[in-house]
């Protein structure tokens, strides 16, 4: 399984697909799950849905992650070349500089490009400590005109990302582009392999999802159609096990899968997860049935398509489920393919448990 996860992820972090343009990594997972003999659907949005069945009377569960990345969009070509882009989802001004791009034009005609980083020779001292606003970074593709870039393929709108990379580090672990949410992918592609052996289990949809760096769009109108009982929402734990992240909590990487106990944004977008108690349950106790290691995370700053999808018809019994992660919306993301193991053993376990007699009723479980 450890070989699969990794040969899937680092599959996925090569391919460009920034929110609203996922096409690339659609195809890529359209293909692995017609090789597992599961037909897909694509719906106006681009979300990806493939539908297992299952035991009757047994609540109805939607496992989803997010395909799409964050990135840039071009906003204007310069006389001389030089291109200006905006932020595309929660891209950090301060891990932009000198950062390696790639305009995602098309399969084999993808530009790449540097982020200017003005000269050390050049900089005064009152701009040493400084971040530079995206508005006032420019991308240098090595273009000497306006002209030239157009003919290239990069118009306004491109879609710009981090520069794929994936860099094997030490003890199992992962760097690279879009670990938010390509290791959710190859997770949910293979407990989708492994439910299709599991038997008796409820009926599965498994949707990747679009445009969740773009202010959680795709996943809740897959939810209004699909109608699921339950929501299982797979994306990053924040790791919080380096020296910047001590005070944020007590998840480790490389200690296990995380389940999220309480998100909300509080930025702009007031939203956020309280977890069903029925689902918080069902893992806690699976985990420990299975001998999976299971760390819990309480953050206020983070959000999941979960905020919405739960809302949709009567309300869907919703948990965010999910491996730690370094580093999130750098160009460099670390995980660990020990966590991405566990939490699919914990995901196809609990999963299989949901059978016609599983709770929902919320008096069952709130004091």
């Amino acid at each position: 399984m450890r070989e699969r996860l990794k040969s899937d992820l680092t599959d996925l972090m090569m391919i460009p697909g920034l929110s609203g343009h996922e096409g690339r990594v659609r195809r890529y997972l359209k293909a692995a799950l017609g090789k597992m003999g599961l037909k897909t659907s694509t719906d106006r949005l681009g979300n990806l849905i493939a539908t297992i069945a299952g035991r009757e009377g047994a609540p109805s569960v939607m496992l989803f992650t997010h395909m799409d990345q964050l990135g840039l969009v071009v906003r204007k070509i310069e006389k001389n070349g030089l291109v200006r882009v905006e932020r595309l989802g929660g891209v950090p001004e301060r891990a932009l500089a000198a950062q390696p791009v790639i305009f995602s034009v098309g399969p084999g005609r993808d530009v790449p490009g540097v982020i200017a980083h003005k000269s050390h020779h050049a900089t005064g001292q009152d701009e040493k400590y400084k971040v530079v606003p995206y508005q006032d970074i420019y991308i240098d593709a090595g273009f000497s005109s306006a002209e030239s870039v157009l003919e290239a393929g990069i118009d306004i709108g491109t879609p710009v990302v981090y520069q794929p990379n994936v860099l094997e580090l030490a003890n199992g672990r992962i760097a690279g582009t879009a670990v938010d949410d390509r290791a959710g992918c190859a997770v949910v592609l293979e407990v989708a392999r492994q439910l299709l052996e599991t038997v008796p289990r409820p009926t599965m949809h498994i949707v990747f999802s679009t445009q969740e760096e773009f202010n959680l769009r795709g996943a809740v109108t897959a939810a209004q159609v699909l109608q699921p009982d339950i929501a299982i929402q797979i994306d990053l734990i924040l790791a919080s096990d380096t020296p910047d992240m001590a005070s944020r909590g007590d998840v480790t990487l490389g200690g296990g899968p995380g389940m999220a106990m309480f998100s909300f944004h509080g930025r702009g977008t007031l939203n956020g997860t309280i977890p069903h108690p029925a689902l918080v349950q069902l893992f806690t106790e699976t985990a420990k049935l299975a001998g999976v290691r299971l760390q819990k995370s309480a953050h206020i700053g983070c959000l999941t398509d979960s905020s919405y999808v739960q809302l949709v018809g009567q309300g869907v019994a919703s948990i965010d489920m999910g491996f730690p992660m370094r580093y999130s919306h750098s160009a460099l993301e670390v995980c660990d393919l020990g966590d991405l193991e566990e939490l699919t053993r914990l995901l196809v376990a609990a999963i299989g448990d949901i059978g016609p007699d599983f709770v929902l009723d919320r008096d069952a479980f709130e004091q």
